[in-house]
């Protein structure tokens, strides 16, 4: 039992309390911050927000949870994972062992010289802008994403993703596709572990994410999922606390250093945050606060600003945006549908643009 004297003041003891729930943050956020950030949790419209950090110049000035959640939680990425599994090509990018402007190291689509995949270079893989026939989302059944992560196709996604053939010409149009980035996560995997079997290649991977990104940015609990045949499901499945995501977020931020180290080459983090040829608002597997090619919906708020915001999103209004112009980052996590994001996407404009832009 702990004596009356020993004990700190109520106070403060509702304060540890509180952050350890994840309900108060050591920092200074601004009354109208505070209000943005805790509309999440009271606004019918912004449900289910099951995670909300704020990061200020490299410091949390606002952390909360839904109930069941908390600091501890490994949270879903859905397609944030692709932003993860860009970082990984650049980080070889930067070695000297791929390069953007080169044809893919895909071996199927260079068994034939004829083959017109065989251009498609890793540039346009990371725009987006491949030209292969993928089928996203609808319908739901026969999308070629569920296939591969979930059904028929599960057992080699790679396999299933280089199968696909030409709709356009590469470098001509964009379409968004997660067997994309499963194409990517199967270059990233082949290039670290030449030939090795499917445990091995796991392996591999996992030490080469932990020494290259999990460790140096920070995020000790960031956990991939692979397919039978080792391949990086890069595309969707990666899982991490609310704070790692954020660290993952300080990354960018911070022009890919942390801690003093470059981690990332700020080349990489200008390639990912540039407009794509073929949609204005996307980058390299980054979204940008601009609105989408051929004048659809932005996929943050670009009628709010700022300009410079760029993001991970994934799948049921999961997202990690960085603001270098206001030294912030932000991560939302949660569960809505899809079709009901646009009071979420207002909801962070309103949150962002409660800081003044950095002197």
């Amino acid at each position: 039992m702990i004596e009356r004297d020993a004990m700190p003041t109520l106070q403060s003891s509702l304060f540890v309390l509180a952050l350890t729930l994840g309900l108060a943050t050591p920092g200074a956020a601004q009354p109208a911050t505070t209000a943005a950030a805790d509309a999440f949790f009271t606004a019918p419209g912004l449900a289910e927000t099951r995670a909300l950090i704020v990061m200020k110049d490299g410091k949390r000035v606002y952390e909360r949870y839904a109930p069941g959640f908390g600091p501890g939680n490994r949270l879903i990425s859905w397609s944030m994972a692709k932003s993860i599994t860009a970082t990984l090509v650049g980080e070889l990018v930067a070695d000297g062992k791929l390069a953007l402007d080169a044809p893919a190291p895909v071996p199927e689509w260079r068994t034939d010289p004829g083959d017109p995949r065989g251009a498609i270079t890793l540039r346009q893989l990371l725009n987006m802008s491949s030209g292969l026939k993928h089928v996203e989302a609808d319908p739901p059944e026969a999308a070629d994403t569920n296939r591969g992560l979930f059904s028929d196709k599960s057992g080699d996604i790679a396999e299933f993703a280089v199968s696909a053939r030409l709709e356009s010409k590469p470098g001509t149009a964009f379409e968004y596709s997660t067997l994309t980035t499963h194409i990517l996560a199967d270059i990233v995997g082949r290039t670290v572990a030449p030939g090795a079997k499917p445990m091995a290649r796991r392996a591999a991977m996992r030490r080469f994410i932990m020494q290259r990104l999990a460790g140096p940015a920070g995020m000790p609990s960031l956990l991939c999922e692979f397919d039978p045949r080792g391949t990086l499901l890069g595309g969707s499945l990666c899982h991490a606390t609310a704070r790692d995501w954020a660290n993952f977020g300080e990354l960018y931020r911070g022009n890919g250093v942390v801690a003093g180290r470059q981690v990332v080459s700020p080349d990489w983090v200008r390639f990912v945050r540039t407009p794509a040829p073929t949609n204005p608002g996307y980058g390299g597997h980054f979204w940008l606060n601009r609105a989408r090619a051929a004048g659809g919906e932005t996929a943050l708020f670009a009628e709010q600003g700022p300009a410079d915001a760029y993001a991970a999103i994934g799948h049921l209004g999961q997202y990690v945006i960085i603001v270098p112009s206001k030294g912030l980052v932000v991560v939302r996590l949660g569960k809505t549908q899809d079709g009901d994001l646009q009071p979420v996407r207002t909801a962070l404009g309103r949150l962002v643009n409660s800081f003044p832009a950095t002197p």
